[in-house]
């Protein structure tokens, strides 16, 4: 099922992983932060650290720290490459994501009963004609998502386990957000709580020679 949001370029599509298929995602993620254990990222200048907890894979990974936000190679805190993207989520981007060039970043966002992550834009990439995929695992959460400035009118509706979401077209660079989590509402993580996956292209493909 496929809700188009008029014609911004929001599209949801509820319900997309069926539960046995997002057990098959949860364990492929599992095989991931082994290898680049979750951080906690911490805001430009203050270093206030943020509610959730991160980690990246594919050859880029999005981090932010002291220093900025901005994309590297590496974990911040092992100092080893990002894993790779898992072949089930290149395969959803291709599906979804209509755009003909593979991602770049991975970004696993993990959200406690208490996290939230405030309204903002993703911005720190360089073609902004390739959309945003993300998937919800576990406890769904109270989405938020407004126009191209921060004082534009927002509209919330709720994100479930499965559930996916594509930020494209006029929407790509829209302020959005995760206002609360409704913890309990997912058995799918042992611990609770929600895994958010947001992939995106990262560079502008070159142009064929």
């Amino acid at each position: 099922m496929n809700l188009q949001i008029g014609a911004r370029g929001l599209r949801f599509y509820p319900d997309y992983f069926s539960r046995e298929a997002q057990m098959a995602l949860l364990a492929v993620l599992s095989g991931v932060l082994a290898r680049a254990p979750l951080f906690t990222p911490r805001m430009p200048k203050s270093g206030r650290p943020m509610s959730v907890a991160m980690s990246n894979c594919g050859p880029l990974g999005w981090i932010t720290d002291e220093r900025g936000y901005r994309y590297q190679s590496f974990h911040p805190d092992t100092g080893q490459p990002w894993p790779d993207i898992p072949d089930p989520l290149l395969q959803l981007w291709d599906e979804v994501a209509r755009y003909p060039h593979a991602p770049e970043a991975c970004l696993i966002n993990y959200y406690g009963p208490n996290a939230k992550m405030g309204l903002h834009q993703d911005r720190d990439e360089a073609d902004f004609s390739a959309p945003v995929v993300s998937l919800s695992l576990g406890d769904s959460c109270l989405f938020r998502v407004g126009g191209g400035k921060r004082r534009d009118p927002t509209s919330s509706f709720r994100l479930n386990s499965g559930d996916v979401l594509v930020l494209g077209g006029d929407t790509r660079l829209a302020f959005h957000g995760v206002d609360r989590i409704y913890p309990g509402t997912s058995t799918l993580l042992a611990d609770g709580g929600r895994i958010n996956v947001t992939m995106r292209r990262v560079t502008r493909p070159q142009a064929p020679v």
